[in-house]
Protein backbone atom coordinates (compact mmCIF):
# COMPACT_ATOMS: atom_id res chain seq x y z
CA UNK A 1 0.00 0.00 0.00
CA UNK A 2 1.39 3.38 -0.99
CA UNK A 3 1.12 6.39 1.31
CA UNK A 4 1.56 10.02 0.35
CA UNK A 5 2.72 11.94 3.41
CA UNK A 6 1.92 15.63 2.93
CA UNK A 7 3.53 17.92 5.50
CA UNK A 8 1.92 21.34 5.28
CA UNK A 9 3.27 24.43 6.97
CA UNK A 10 2.41 28.09 6.90
CA UNK A 11 5.40 30.33 6.17
CA UNK A 12 7.28 31.97 9.02
CA UNK A 13 6.19 35.31 10.44
CA UNK A 14 6.55 38.16 7.96
CA UNK A 15 6.28 41.95 8.01
CA UNK A 16 3.65 44.05 6.23
CA UNK A 17 5.67 43.84 3.00
CA UNK A 18 5.76 40.04 3.01
CA UNK A 19 9.40 39.77 4.08
CA UNK A 20 10.37 37.23 6.72
CA UNK A 21 11.18 38.77 10.08
CA UNK A 22 13.89 37.51 12.44
CA UNK A 23 11.11 35.61 14.20
CA UNK A 24 9.99 34.08 10.92
CA UNK A 25 13.51 32.92 10.09
CA UNK A 26 13.87 31.36 13.54
CA UNK A 27 10.55 29.57 13.13
CA UNK A 28 11.52 28.21 9.72
CA UNK A 29 14.89 27.01 11.00
CA UNK A 30 13.26 25.18 13.90
CA UNK A 31 10.73 23.57 11.57
CA UNK A 32 13.59 22.44 9.34
CA UNK A 33 15.32 20.88 12.34
CA UNK A 34 12.15 19.01 13.24
CA UNK A 35 11.83 17.57 9.73
CA UNK A 36 15.51 16.83 9.17
CA UNK A 37 15.26 13.12 10.01
CA UNK A 38 12.46 12.43 7.51
CA UNK A 39 13.05 10.94 4.04
CA UNK A 40 11.72 14.08 2.37
CA UNK A 41 11.39 13.85 -1.42
CA UNK A 42 10.65 17.48 -2.24
CA UNK A 43 9.86 20.88 -0.75
CA UNK A 44 7.10 22.68 -2.62
CA UNK A 45 6.45 26.35 -1.92
CA UNK A 46 4.09 29.16 -2.80
CA UNK A 47 5.41 31.78 -5.26
CA UNK A 48 5.08 34.53 -2.63
CA UNK A 49 8.40 35.71 -1.14
CA UNK A 50 7.57 34.89 2.48
CA UNK A 51 6.89 31.26 1.56
CA UNK A 52 9.89 30.97 -0.78
CA UNK A 53 12.20 32.40 1.89
CA UNK A 54 10.78 30.01 4.51
CA UNK A 55 11.36 27.07 2.16
CA UNK A 56 14.98 28.12 1.69
CA UNK A 57 15.52 28.32 5.46
CA UNK A 58 13.97 24.89 6.00
CA UNK A 59 15.89 23.34 3.11
CA UNK A 60 19.17 24.08 4.89
CA UNK A 61 18.28 21.11 7.09
CA UNK A 62 17.26 18.88 4.15
CA UNK A 63 20.43 18.60 2.04
CA UNK A 64 19.87 17.36 -1.49
CA UNK A 65 16.09 17.74 -1.36
CA UNK A 66 14.77 19.76 -4.33
CA UNK A 67 12.95 23.01 -3.58
CA UNK A 68 10.32 23.80 -6.20
CA UNK A 69 7.76 26.57 -6.64
CA UNK A 70 4.16 25.42 -7.01
CA UNK A 71 1.75 28.15 -8.20
CA UNK A 72 -1.24 26.30 -6.71
CA UNK A 73 0.10 27.02 -3.22
CA UNK A 74 -0.31 30.79 -3.58
CA UNK A 75 -2.37 32.58 -0.95
CA UNK A 76 -6.00 32.66 -2.10
CA UNK A 77 -9.60 32.45 -0.89
CA UNK A 78 -10.62 28.98 -2.06
CA UNK A 79 -14.37 29.33 -1.70
CA UNK A 80 -16.72 32.20 -0.99
CA UNK A 81 -19.79 30.84 0.83
CA UNK A 82 -23.29 32.07 0.18
CA UNK A 83 -26.35 32.62 2.32
CA UNK A 84 -26.66 30.40 5.37
CA UNK A 85 -23.23 28.88 4.70
CA UNK A 86 -21.60 32.13 5.82
CA UNK A 87 -21.13 32.42 9.61
CA UNK A 88 -22.33 35.88 10.72
CA UNK A 89 -18.86 36.80 12.00
CA UNK A 90 -17.41 36.22 8.51
CA UNK A 91 -19.91 38.22 6.47
CA UNK A 92 -17.83 41.40 6.47
CA UNK A 93 -14.70 39.49 5.44
CA UNK A 94 -16.14 38.84 2.00
CA UNK A 95 -17.24 42.41 1.34
CA UNK A 96 -15.83 43.50 -2.00
CA UNK A 97 -15.33 40.00 -3.39
CA UNK A 98 -16.79 39.92 -6.89
CA UNK A 99 -18.04 36.87 -8.75
CA UNK A 100 -14.85 37.09 -10.82
CA UNK A 101 -12.69 37.06 -7.68
CA UNK A 102 -14.60 34.10 -6.27
CA UNK A 103 -14.30 32.16 -9.53
CA UNK A 104 -10.55 32.78 -9.72
CA UNK A 105 -10.08 31.58 -6.15
CA UNK A 106 -12.14 28.47 -6.77
CA UNK A 107 -10.13 27.70 -9.91
CA UNK A 108 -6.89 27.88 -7.94
CA UNK A 109 -8.42 25.68 -5.23
CA UNK A 110 -9.40 23.11 -7.84
CA UNK A 111 -5.86 22.92 -9.22
CA UNK A 112 -4.50 22.74 -5.66
CA UNK A 113 -6.61 19.67 -4.90
CA UNK A 114 -5.82 18.10 -8.26
CA UNK A 115 -2.11 18.29 -7.51
CA UNK A 116 -1.98 17.69 -3.76
CA UNK A 117 -5.36 16.23 -2.76
CA UNK A 118 -4.63 12.55 -3.30
CA UNK A 119 -1.92 10.00 -4.03
CA UNK A 120 1.20 11.22 -5.78
CA UNK A 121 1.23 10.99 -9.56
CA UNK A 122 4.26 8.68 -9.37
CA UNK A 123 2.26 6.05 -7.48
CA UNK A 124 1.00 3.19 -9.66
CA UNK A 125 -0.58 -0.16 -8.94
CA UNK A 126 2.53 -1.87 -10.36
CA UNK A 127 5.03 0.06 -8.28
CA UNK A 128 3.47 1.53 -5.12
CA UNK A 129 5.84 3.84 -3.27
CA UNK A 130 5.61 6.06 -0.23
CA UNK A 131 6.31 9.74 -0.75
CA UNK A 132 7.14 12.50 1.75
CA UNK A 133 6.47 16.05 0.55
CA UNK A 134 6.64 19.36 2.36
CA UNK A 135 4.33 22.17 1.27
CA UNK A 136 5.22 25.69 2.44
CA UNK A 137 2.14 27.76 1.85
CA UNK A 138 -0.47 29.92 3.61
CA UNK A 139 -3.30 29.40 6.06
CA UNK A 140 -6.15 29.28 3.53
CA UNK A 141 -4.69 26.64 1.19
CA UNK A 142 -3.90 24.50 4.23
CA UNK A 143 -7.49 24.87 5.41
CA UNK A 144 -8.80 23.91 1.98
CA UNK A 145 -6.66 20.76 1.77
CA UNK A 146 -7.81 19.75 5.26
CA UNK A 147 -11.45 20.32 4.31
CA UNK A 148 -10.95 18.23 1.19
CA UNK A 149 -9.20 15.42 3.10
CA UNK A 150 -12.09 15.24 5.57
CA UNK A 151 -14.69 15.48 2.79
CA UNK A 152 -16.32 18.35 4.68
CA UNK A 153 -18.75 20.91 3.20
CA UNK A 154 -16.98 23.59 1.19
CA UNK A 155 -17.64 26.40 3.67
CA UNK A 156 -15.91 24.46 6.47
CA UNK A 157 -12.50 25.78 5.46
CA UNK A 158 -13.50 28.91 7.36
CA UNK A 159 -11.84 29.13 10.76
CA UNK A 160 -9.20 26.44 10.14
CA UNK A 161 -6.35 28.85 10.77
CA UNK A 162 -2.68 27.90 10.98
CA UNK A 163 0.01 29.65 12.99
CA UNK A 164 3.30 30.60 11.38
CA UNK A 165 5.56 27.55 10.91
CA UNK A 166 2.95 25.26 12.46
CA UNK A 167 2.91 21.73 11.07
CA UNK A 168 -0.04 19.83 9.62
CA UNK A 169 0.21 16.28 8.28
CA UNK A 170 -2.26 14.65 5.89
CA UNK A 171 -1.75 11.09 4.70
CA UNK A 172 -3.32 9.67 1.56
CA UNK A 173 -3.33 5.87 1.21
CA UNK A 174 -4.36 3.63 -1.64
CA UNK A 175 -7.99 2.62 -1.30
CA UNK A 176 -8.57 4.40 2.04
CA UNK A 177 -9.91 7.79 3.11
CA UNK A 178 -7.35 10.48 3.83
CA UNK A 179 -6.12 10.80 7.42
CA UNK A 180 -5.48 14.07 9.25
CA UNK A 181 -2.56 13.11 11.51
CA UNK A 182 -1.51 16.53 12.81
CA UNK A 183 -3.02 19.99 12.66
CA UNK A 184 -1.39 23.28 13.64
CA UNK A 185 1.29 21.51 15.69
CA UNK A 186 3.88 23.90 17.17
CA UNK A 187 5.78 21.57 19.49
CA UNK A 188 9.05 22.38 17.69
CA UNK A 189 8.71 26.06 18.64
CA UNK A 190 9.47 27.58 22.05
CA UNK A 191 6.58 29.35 23.74
CA UNK A 192 7.65 32.83 22.61
CA UNK A 193 7.60 31.79 18.93
CA UNK A 194 4.18 30.13 18.97
CA UNK A 195 0.83 31.47 17.82
CA UNK A 196 2.17 34.24 15.61
CA UNK A 197 -0.29 34.98 12.85
CA UNK A 198 -3.19 34.70 15.31
CA UNK A 199 -4.91 37.50 17.24
CA UNK A 200 -3.11 38.22 20.47
CA UNK A 201 -4.89 36.41 23.30
CA UNK A 202 -4.09 33.81 25.95
CA UNK A 203 -3.40 30.43 24.33
CA UNK A 204 -2.00 27.12 25.59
Amino acid sequence: MATRHLYLARHGAADAFGTLTDTGRQQAQLLGQRLAHLPMDVVWHSPLPRAAASADQIAEHLPGVPVIEAPELVDHVPYVPHGDDTPPSWVGFFDGYTETDAAAGQETATTLVARFGGLAATTTSRAPIDTHELLITHSYPIAWLIRHALDAPRHRWLGLESANAALTLIEHRSGLPATLVLFNDMSHLPADLRWTGFPGTARP
